[in-house]
């Protein structure tokens, strides 16, 4: 290149030549340049030889020649690149020198203009040498290479070179399969087959893998069985994959085609890319042992291998594999060994696999187990004397850390030294008279030295001290404990007021702490705090430990400053053992620290949750008795007594091993009378006069008639009764985990007692829940946390069996994942590969069937799983690696954590082989720029999931793919769009939605929810896109028309012309309502009626307006503004029910008019009830739907500014009133067609046939549209299933009410006809109206439709007879409902 700042793009080639010729050889005739610029070829300076061979001999020399091409036109380089691989070599030279050939060509170094800068990469198999990449600008996404490595981008060519390397020679092992039979003599290396094969085969390898760059030889090593498997080696360097099939398909070629070489066998193994290191060197029993496998072969498809076990590793409770590629130059494998014992011990192989290329790497580890050499026993006279314990390690390593621990009778403490050098521990300690027990026996004490290793090993040695009196010397003992209460009150003194050495030079302020001073006493259970108050409102840090210097966690403690003082509250809402002791309140200023310390005594009680109680319920016969019983887990100073109503009565204690139960014999004629429901129970106090009372018993007491059932441990009971039992009180199999939990149903059946439901807990399962309740009480939970989830993982994995069997303890699993996920703290990769390994254990598919029986409980277990794994997500904090990568069977996790600088965007894949499902997530860089630097996005993936998830409300819609969570650790305030792939496995047909797992929906307990997310099928994809982050699947409703289909296009253009349609039908009615009013209204029926069209037009007119607000309010499948959406829907059900109950005051006045003959209100009182039903009726329903379901926020749909239906069915509040009118106008149509049958007196019977059919049609004609029969249509589209027929049919007749409005109501009423004609002078036409005013005169009745009637009526040459009351005209119109279209579907 002739200047950096040249918007060229240039590659670097090599050229190998071979030719026949002498040191007197003129290279510059051979190494020219070559320059390409759009369609012509021009010269430039020539380049530099990088290498020349050559010897005395005319032999062949191999030369390598560096060229530089440039384009000013990119798009050239592809080509030139495909023509260079479509080369054949050796290529001949067309010179007069026709020994000359070119060898190979391959392409090293691509520069490309990058803004103002060029950026020269090196090709795969190259990479710039390491003085370049010390000496010059590295690309910006390779700034963190470390230093003396090699790098692949560099700002600009270097101008001298030299350029992109060949990485260094490696020796592939490779294999390729011969479909011909095996024969014996293939194993013999000196017979003739063998030599001939080999012959063969090396000739075809030299010709094809010739062209490999580095190529120096091909050797043939071997065959075995499966037809023919030939084994050879290539000594080359790391070839790309692409031009490794080239060579492959070479070699195809140039064998014999009787060898039948299967060109799709090859395999290639190297072994020297892989850096492979084992931590810690020397490893100990017990250990946590690190394999690690480096490769600059970018690829996450590493796999290990165990040579004494002959299996592949998979991640579980004791091995943890997980990939990251760092800055996107290596990949890291790292194994990870928990707890090594004898049996890990041996070769590993660490194998990453890149198309055909697999890079291996061996390593032996060897396991030692730890020794500790020490005198196992002493004897020690109590005579104050200094005594030394000695322990020593076999092997002499960097301990992490030696500790001593005692247990006897006696309490004698020390302290200990470590000497590094010489591996050995020394504890010192004195005796003297009023420590030991008098006597020349003594007492013996064990003193344990235990060396815990850098990496989690322990060995210990026990030493017996026993220590013998000189002397009774119990009257010092006083002396010596007022010593020591008086020391530690100058301690507590000094540290609250005095001040360090430190402190006083730098003359910083020491603050002065008042502590509560009321002494704290408490029971288990209760609640306390302690208020630390200082008198100087500046500080740096304000934390609160134990006495033992254990950090309280933040959680418990609050801190406030104020202007002349600062206060720090330690609140601790329910205290266990745990809190008992003493507690340091420490202000630190600096290097100034102030402490203040308070003692709090936790007396023994139990919580209310752990007393068992037995039984939970029971019948006892009137003249029976049962015994009763309240157990704990501890045995201690209680006093308890049974009350039975008013009565209380002591109980008996019983001791069982570590647990104590309180008993009582039950007399049922102990109660004033029976049958009576009774509840009992016991009653705890403590020393400290403290109580609590259990759980209740419930006691039906019962006439003994028609008891069937009797079992000394179950109960009695009458038929089909269903009782409920602690596991613990029944005779079920022990295990040495202690006792199990959970409840087992029975049910009486005949004269038996029958297991309904098996809800028991296995000892180990239960145990760790009962320790999991414990540690959300701890006050140092976070510290412990990480040991737990490790447990959890081991002892799930051991029970994995039982838990696939059993729904108690699959519950009790979710049940601890639910507590732990409580803790606030940050988890690391360790700790969210154990919470993995469990949640992997209980979704595998032997366990989805106890899923079902848990599901059938209603509860929300798998809700609660999907909760902790989003809860742990968000704690996630990658120490590591940008990158992190974790693969069990039935769950996968991909993290990246964002750093200073542009972000890349995140986009992560997930496939499950074993479930035939995939999916990705992706997010764009603008949405990450959002996100502040150091936060972590974590996406969780589960194939499993979606078949334990509950069902939504409609009980046939279901999760169709991969069910992905992906969280962010830092608090997102605006909308963040992320987008995901689903693979579609949908064979059914019907919408599929993307839907996000909504958890406070179905009362908390969580459902599908489709809001704020969009969804495209692409063939056998589903891409979803969506403005939140939660857990996506998707979901398949095959009862609703698809978004696209031809159905929902054709509902939407009838509902949206109709719309329009109607909204100008119903503003040309009202326009020609007000200009004829006056002519129209003389008499009162004329007027009711006018006043109901009116009415019925603006409440129509305005709930469309309103409909078309709603429609902007929603975009695609998400509302834009939820709070205007509340409003639409409102006003949408109050206006629509208006109509409705107008088009009832219409029918109730027709029917009024045409039944109740001689009754005649006045107009003010049917005006008075006209509105009070019309906007009255439909004000008090609309409000009582508001009030009633937006408190929840279950008003309006998820994805439509309507009536909600799957939450709380409020469409009921417009659907019903709705149907309930259209029967009673459907009523009022009988009523009126009845009437209308009457056979007129005189009349022929042929004729009244005639007029009989032309009244019902004529009914059925104007009566239908305008009493809103035609809404009997929507009754049809509520259900589920309905035929598309229904749809179109009710949507069609409904979007047009407005123009049947004005046609029926205005323009075809003959009074308003000839007003309109009379208001606008067409005398000519008022005449030929006027000329058949007796016909609308003698039917009133029908005036409604009047002009349909008197078209009918001249046809057949018949007028009406019938009055229906007064003898002025109704006219009447055709009734709109509604233009909500499908909002009832």
């Amino acid at each position: 290149m002739k200047s950096p700042r040249r918007t060229t793009l240039c590659f670097m080639i090599i050229v190998l030549y071979s030719s026949q010729v002498t040191l007197s050889l003129n290279l510059e005739s051979i190494v020219h340049p070559l320059i390409l610029r759009e369609h012509e070829l021009s010269g430039e300076e020539p380049l530099r030889q990088k290498r020349a061979v050559a010897t005395s001999s005319p032999e062949a020399h191999e030369y390598t020649v560096d060229i530089e091409v440039s384009f000013e036109n990119a798009s050239f380089l592809d080509p030139v690149k495909a023509y260079l691989n479509s080369l054949s070599f050796p290529v001949q030279g067309n010179g007069t020198d026709q020994a000359t050939n070119i060898l190979s060509i391959a392409v090293t170094a691509v520069c490309r203009p990058t803004g103002n800068e060029v950026w020269c990469s090196c090709e795969t198999g190259y990479r710039w040498p390491q003085e370049q990449c010390l000496h010059n600008l590295t690309c910006q996404e390779h700034d963190n290479t470390p230093a003396g490595h090699h790098c692949s981008c560099l700002k600009g060519l270097p101008p001298k070179g030299p350029f992109c390397q060949l990485q260094g020679a490696v020796t592939l092992r490779m294999s390729v399969r011969l479909n011909v039979g095996f024969q014996e003599d293939l194993r013999n290396s000196s017979s003739a087959l063998y030599r001939s094969y080999k012959t063969d085969l090396e000739t075809a390898f030299w010709k094809g893998y010739s062209i490999l760059p580095g190529f120096k030889l091909v050797t043939v090593t071997g065959f075995r069985p499966g037809s023919v498997v030939v084994s050879y080696e290539v000594r080359t360097t790391t070839p790309s994959p692409e031009l490794m099939r080239k060579a492959n398909e070479q070699v195809t070629q140039s064998l014999n085609q009787t060898y039948k070489m299967d060109s799709s066998s090859f395999q290639a193994v190297t072994s020297n890319e892989t850096k492979f290191s084992i931590i810690p060197e020397i490893i100990f029993e017990g250990d946590t042992v690190t394999l690690v496998c480096e490769n600059e072969v970018l690829s996450s498809n590493v796999s290990w291998h165990h040579i004494a076990r002959r299996s592949d590793i998979q991640n579980s409770s004791r091995f943890s594999i997980y990939t990251a590629v760092l800055n996107n130059m290596t990949s890291v494998s790292r194994l990870m060994i928990y707890n090594i014992t004898q049996g890990d011990a041996g070769e590993y192989i660490c194998k990453l696999t890149l198309d055909i290329f697999e890079y291996e790497s061996r390593k032996t580890i060897n396991v030692t187990p730890i020794r500790i050499l020490a005198n196992e026993e002493m004897k020690v006279m109590c005579d104050n004397n200094p005594i030394s314990l000695n322990c020593c390690s076999e092997i002499n390593v960097n301990w992490s850390k030696v500790e001593w621990k005692q247990e006897g009778k006696i309490n004698i403490p020390g302290y200990s030294e470590d000497d590094s050098d010489s591996g050995c521990s020394r504890y010192t300690l004195k005796a003297d008279g009023t420590q030991c027990l008098s006597g020349s026996a003594g007492a013996t004490v064990v003193y344990s030295c235990e060396f815990v290793s850098a990496h989690g090993a322990r060995g210990s040695k026990d030493i017996e001290v026993t220590f013998t009196s000189v002397g009774d010397n119990s009257s010092h003992k006083g002396e010596v404990h007022e010593f020591l209460r008086h020391v530690m009150e100058m301690s507590t003194v000094q540290s609250t007021t005095g001040k360090s050495l430190e402190t006083s030079k730098a003359q910083e302020q020491q603050a002065n702490l008042t502590i509560t001073q009321d002494p704290i006493s408490v029971s288990e259970g209760q609640n306390f705090s302690i208020k630390c108050i200082s008198d100087v409102s500046n500080y740096d840090e304000v934390y609160w430990n134990t006495s033992a210097g254990i950090k309280i966690y933040q959680r418990f403690y609050t801190t406030r400053r104020y202007p002349d003082r600062a206060e720090s509250v330690l609140t601790v809402r329910t205290s266990t053992r745990e809190w008992n002791g003493t507690y340091h309140c420490i202000f630190r200023y600096k290097n100034s620290y102030s402490v203040a310390t308070k003692d709090v005594t936790v007396h023994p009680l139990p919580l209310e949750p752990n007393i068992l109680v037995d039984p939970l319920a029971a019948a006892i016969p009137c003249k029976g008795s049962h015994n009763l019983k309240c157990c704990v887990e501890e045995d201690e100073d209680y006093q308890v007594t049974f009350h039975v109503d008013s009565l209380s009565f002591p109980a008996a204690k019983e001791v069982n091993g570590k647990q104590v139960c309180y008993k009582f014999n039950f007399m049922a004629n102990s109660v004033s009378w029976c049958p009576k429901n009774v509840e009992v129970f016991c009653h705890f106090t403590n020393a400290a006069n403290n109580s609590v009372r259990s759980p209740s018993m419930k006691l039906n007491l019962v006439t003994g008639e028609n008891i069937t059932c009797q079992d000394p441990l179950i109960g009695a009971g009458e038929p089909g009764k269903v009782i409920q039992k602690l596991c613990q009180f029944l005779n079920l199999p022990s295990s040495p985990g202690g006792p199990v939990g959970g409840v087992l149903t029975y049910v009486c059946v005949g004269s038996q007692w029958k297991v309904k439901r098996n809800d028991c807990i296995s000892a180990p399962v239960n145990s760790l829940l009962q320790l999991a309740k414990a540690l959300i009480k701890s006050p140092s939970q976070d510290k412990k946390l990480p040991t737990y989830l490790k447990d959890l993982s081991i002892s799930t994995d051991k029970v994995a069996d039982e838990v696939s069997s059993s729904p108690g303890s699959l519950g009790a699993i979710i049940n601890i994942l639910d507590l732990l996920s409580t803790v606030p703290t940050q988890v690391n990769s360790e700790m969210m590969m154990h919470v993995l390994s469990t949640v992997n254990i209980i979704l595998d598919k032997p366990t989805l069937s106890t899923w079902k029986v848990l599901q059938q409980q209603q509860t929300n277990h798998s809700s609660q799983l999907l909760d902790s794994v989003e809860k742990f997500s968000r704690a996630l904090r990658s120490e590591e690696s940008t990158v992190l990568s974790i693969s069990q069977t039935n769950v996968q996790m991909r993290s990246m954590v964002l750093k200073s600088g542009p972000p890349k965007p995140y986009k992560q894949i997930f496939v499950f082989p074993d479930s035939d499902l995939w999916g990705n997530v992706a997010i764009d860089k603008c949405q990450l720029e959002n996100l502040q630097p150091e936060a972590s996005i974590v996406t969780v993936a589960f194939p499993t999931l979606k078949t334990i998830l509950a069902q939504d409300v409609q009980g046939n819609n279901f999760a169709n793919s991969l069910v992905m969570t992906t969280t962010v650790s830092h608090k997102i305030t605006t909308p963040f769009k992320i987008s995901m792939t689903f693979k579609n496995n949908n064979s059914l047909g019907g919408k599929l939605q993307c839907v996000f797992w909504n958890f406070s929906l179905a009362n908390h307990t969580g459902g599908w929810d489709n809001s704020g997310c969009y969804a495209k099928v692409d063939g056998d994809s589903v891409f979803c896109s969506c403005d939140h982050l939660t857990s996506f699947s998707i979901l398949m409703s095959p009862d609703l028309p698809d978004p696209d289909s031809l159905l929902k296009i054709l509902l939407d253009i009838i509902s949206y012309i109709g719309l329009c349609f109607s909204i100008l039908s119903l503003a040309a009615c009202l326009v020609v309502e007000a200009v004829v009013w006056k002519s129209v209204t003389k008499n009162r029926t004329s007027y009711m009626r006018h006043i109901c069209i009116v009415n019925i037009a603006a409440s129509l007119l305005v709930a469309d307006i309103w409909f078309i607000v709603a429609s902007t309010i929603r975009d695609h499948y998400y509302l834009l503004n939820e709070t205007a959406c509340v409003a639409a829907t409102f006003f949408i059900h109050f206006f629509y029910l208006s109509v409705f109950f107008w088009m009832l005051t219409l029918g109730l006045m027709l029917f009024y008019r045409l039944v109740f003959i001689l009754h005649d209100a006045s107009k003010s009182t049917q005006k008075a009830i006209a509105f009070s039903l019309g906007y009255g009726c439909p004000l008090v329903i609309s409000v009582i739907t508001v009030g009633a379901t937006q408190p929840q926020e279950v008003y309006i749909r998820k994805n439509a500014c309507w009536l909600n239906w799957d939450d709380t069915k409020a469409l009921l509040a417009f659907v019903i009133p709705a149907l309930i009118i259209v029967v009673v106008n459907v009523t009022i149509t009988v009523v009126v067609i009845t009437k209308i049958l009457r056979p007129s007196i005189g009349d022929k019977p042929n004729k009244q046939e005639k007029s009989s059919l032309f009244q019902i049609s004529k009914s059925i004609g104007v009566l239908t549209p305008l009493l809103g029969l035609t809404w009997g249509f929507g009754l049809a589209t509520v259900f589920q299933g309905s035929n598309a027929v229904f749809h179109i049919a009710f949507t069609l007749l409904n979007a047009f009410q407005g123009l049947f409005i004005l046609l029926f109501g205005c323009l075809w009423d003959q009074k308003v006809q000839e007003a309109l004609l009379k208001k606008f002078s067409l005398s000519r036409w008022s005449s030929q109206h006027s000329k058949s005013t007796s016909l609308g005169s003698s039917t009133p009745v029908f005036s409604m439709s009047s002009p349909i009637s008197r078209r009918f009526n001249n046809l057949f040459g018949k007028t009406g007879t019938y009055n229906v009351s007064t003898p002025e005209t109704t006219s009447s119109s055709m009734e709109n409902t509604s233009s909500a279209y499908s909002l009832l579907n």
